[in-house]
């Protein structure tokens, strides 16, 4: 499988501003997500995303490929979060509404960072199915769209749509529970 982060660095270096954009929106949240395991603080962990992300902005840092992008990025990560840690590690008292309120964004954050994640990872099962399951799927559960509006859009009946919606989320399971997914009802 195509590593999609080095890819989109390796633009970056060659002096496309959209590799980094690119970079910051499918690494960002897990990289918070991540560093808040460490330093116990949404908000610093954000900051020291900032300065990961700003850093490899500024530096550019050489990617050596021995390794995934995103295992080289999450390793700067660790770092970033233990050194900061070994320079600011002292007891400060957080109010109870305080922690409850930053312990509620970081779920929030969690549980939109494991939705998107799952996302990418039917995506791609969705691409290995027939296209017009694919297509049908796609649009009643990305795009969102009711039984009546996917027959409209793949000009079938209304009939049709519904057994095809039914075929391909058969399809849909089997390639999901190939892949070790527990599958939940759509």
């Amino acid at each position: 499988m195509q590593d999609r982060g080095a890819e989109s660095y390796r633009r970056f270096l060659q002096g496309s501003d959209e590799g980094l954009v690119e970079l910051v929106r499918e690494y960002k949240d897990g990289l918070i997500l991540f560093m808040t395991r460490y330093v116990k603080d949404l908000y610093v962990a954000e900051e020291l995303t900032e300065d990961i992300f700003f850093k490899l902005m500024t530096r550019k840092p050489r990617f050596d490929e021995r390794s995934s992008f995103k295992t080289w990025l999450y390793t700067i990560g660790r770092n970033s979060a233990i050194d900061y840690i070994r320079r600011f590690h002292r007891a400060s008292p957080v109010d109870g509404e305080c922690l409850q309120k930053m312990q509620d964004e970081e779920a929030e954050l969690e549980r939109a960072y494991l939705k998107a994640e799952q996302k990418i990872i039917v995506n791609h099962i969705l691409q290995q199915l027939a296209p017009e399951y694919a297509r049908v799927l796609h649009l009643r559960y990305f795009e969102e769209l009711d039984n009546e509006q996917v027959a409209a859009v793949m000009r079938i009946s209304n009939q049709q749509a519904r057994n095809m919606l039914y075929r391909a989320r058969q399809k849909l399971k089997t390639e999901l529970e190939k892949a070790g997914f527990e599958y939940e009802e759509l």
